[in-house]
């Protein structure tokens, strides 16, 4: 006899059908998750500090969950249910992102209680857990968003955050293998990491969250898991939404894209071009993405 699936109650109502966007680094997850934020009924998440603690710890160490499916399952539903109450301050300790998304500028709410029809998180990196986030919730619907990995070392050459994970102290890839976070998946991948430039590790980080959204493609229907290019996302946002909206059985709004919403003062909203890597990138660092990820380039649709 299979296991009653849990019930997490929230808000003093049962989360049902959450939504979650996953994708790798600036692949576009955040603007997906900022269209589910302004559509009603939906109180969505970006980045809270108890999931996104979490969702660290197991990225970056995917030991500790390996083999203990109900215990992360546990973890993460205990942090969603921090992160999904709704108080009169609650969203003071939510990320700018979060807070921007939801018009607040104060400490009020980005949504009032009585109108939570369906919860949903779009936490940076969060495709790490996505098998346990199906653990968690057996009922999920996860929108995973893949983008020309040549736009995504793009982007992440030019976003000092994310290069600092590949600081000598920070890359744990002689501590932890497999080691999904940093795209290492055989022991000829952690030979060639120290010698790599910025633009292949970069590349091997894409090509490690494509395999894994490959890998949920093959194990999860498809009433659970739907896919969608960044590159048809910002070109036509109205069949988006609809194909959105069809996918988790509740209205979603357009995706808007940069000159269209506001963003905070310094911020770095993310680049909406496709194919920018075309001026962007060097003969050497084109080079150096072939070599580390060009098979799953070209596997994945992006060989021009």
């Amino acid at each position: 006899m299979s296991a009653r699936p849990h019930i997490l109650v929230v808000n003093g109502r049962k989360v049902r059908q959450p939504v979650f966007v996953i994708g790798a680094p600036h692949s576009g997850a955040d603007l997906l998750a900022r269209a589910l934020k302004q559509s009603a009924g939906f109180h969505v998440t970006i980045g809270q500090r108890s999931v996104l603690s979490v969702v660290y710890a197991f990225a970056r160490s995917p030991s500790i969950q390996r083999g203990r499916g109900d215990a992360a399952a546990t973890v993460l539903r205990d942090a969603y249910a921090q992160a999904w109450q709704v108080t009169a301050r609650g969203c003071m300790a939510c990320s700018p992102q979060c807070r921007e998304a939801g018009g607040v500028n104060g400490s009020g709410s980005c949504v009032r209680e009585r109108d939570i029809v369906r919860y949903g998180d779009a936490c940076p990196d969060l495709v790490y857990c996505a098998e346990a986030l199906v653990d968690a919730f057996a009922d999920a619907r996860i929108v995973q968003i893949i983008r020309d990995g040549r736009d995504v070392v793009a982007n992440m050459l030019a976003d000092a955050e994310a290069l600092a994970w590949f600081k000598p102290g920070v890359a744990n890839v002689d501590s932890e293998f497999p080691n999904p976070f940093f795209g290492i998946d055989t022991e000829t991948d952690q030979e060639a990491w120290p010698g790599l430039s910025l633009a292949g590790k970069c590349a091997m980080r894409w090509r490690g969250s494509v395999r894994i959204m490959a890998r949920l493609r093959r194990s999860l229907s498809a009433e659970q898991l739907t896919t969608l290019r960044y590159e048809q996302v910002i070109r036509h946002p109205d069949a988006t939404a609809k194909a959105i909206s069809a996918f988790v059985g509740s209205a979603v709004q357009p995706v808007q894209v940069r000159g269209r919403f506001r963003w905070l003062p310094g911020s770095q909203p993310p680049a909406v071009e496709a194919g920018g890597w075309r001026r962007l990138l060097t003969r050497s660092q084109l080079t150096d993405i072939e070599q580390v990820a060009g098979t799953e380039l070209r596997r994945v649709g992006y060989d021009k």
